[in-house]
């Protein structure tokens, strides 16, 4: 029996709560420049690592916004380091598609209201990770496919959902 460490993360420091479109003609207006940010499916043994989010008591996959003076390669090993503690090196993730749908919205506390777009990345873990918590992070755990059925994950990851797990996506009538 395969068993994984799930860990949990107290801290809450959001106000508010993000709230996330994709194909949605209810979603607000972007008042902000585009965003860039790049996430990645980390597997292990045939698992994918997600987190519960404090800013919005929702899953998604790890990732982030890109920086000015970084490449997307570069973004996704910080924010996977930032929001688990991994350390990946770049030969072993492998870029998988981009996403730029323009309905891939989200709207943040603060007022800033984006337009999402996503450079999705995959790597394969060899042995059980140890993993640590972010602020940003309630809990970080592994999730079999069938088990991504059975979680509220965030809208604007839908789409990964879609193209890279269809057994899970369930297209709305």
């Amino acid at each position: 029996m395969l068993k994984f460490r799930v860990v949990f993360c107290m801290e809450e420091r959001y106000l508010g709560k993000a709230k996330f479109y994709y194909k949605n003609n209810n979603a607000p207006k972007p008042n902000t420049p585009n965003h860039i940010g790049a996430t990645i499916l980390i597997f292990n043994k045939g698992k994918v690592l997600l987190e519960s989010r404090t800013d919005s008591d929702r899953w998604a996959f790890i990732g982030g916004g890109l920086f000015l003076t970084e490449t997307l390669m570069e973004c996704v090993i910080r924010e996977t380091k930032e929001e688990t503690g991994l350390q990946l090196q770049e030969h072993a993730i492998v870029f998988k598609k981009l996403f730029d749908d323009p309905s891939i919205i989200i709207e943040y506390p603060d007022g800033n209201i984006i337009r999402s777009m996503m450079a999705v990345y995959q790597t394969e873990l060899k042995e059980e990770p140890t993993l640590q918590c972010s602020e940003e992070s309630k809990e970080l755990r592994f999730f079999t496919p069938d088990e991504l059925k059975t979680i509220n994950i965030v809208e604007t990851h839908k789409p990964i959902l879609e193209e890279f797990f269809p057994e899970v996506f369930i297209k709305e009538q």
